[in-house]
């Protein structure tokens, strides 16, 4: 798997604490647009279809930490 890049992850993490994409767009300085394009990324790189299995799956694989940002 090709490694996720630090705003795929930005993106997964903040999709796993339940925002938007418009809401990451406003804390990642982005537009949603540009979220939903790094989810899609994201989703490809994990071989998932939804945001919620890419987080799932980001977990069974150790690749997403919940505590980047507390």
């Amino acid at each position: 798997m090709t490694p996720l890049t630090v705003r795929e992850h930005d993106c997964l993490y903040w999709a796993s604490q339940g925002k938007t994409s418009w809401e990451m767009g406003r804390i990642l300085g982005i537009t949603e647009r540009t979220a939903n394009f790094h989810i899609a990324n994201l989703c490809d790189k994990l071989g998932v279809r939804s945001r919620q299995a890419a987080i799932t799956q980001a977990l069974q694989r150790n690749l997403l930490d919940l505590n980047k940002f507390t």
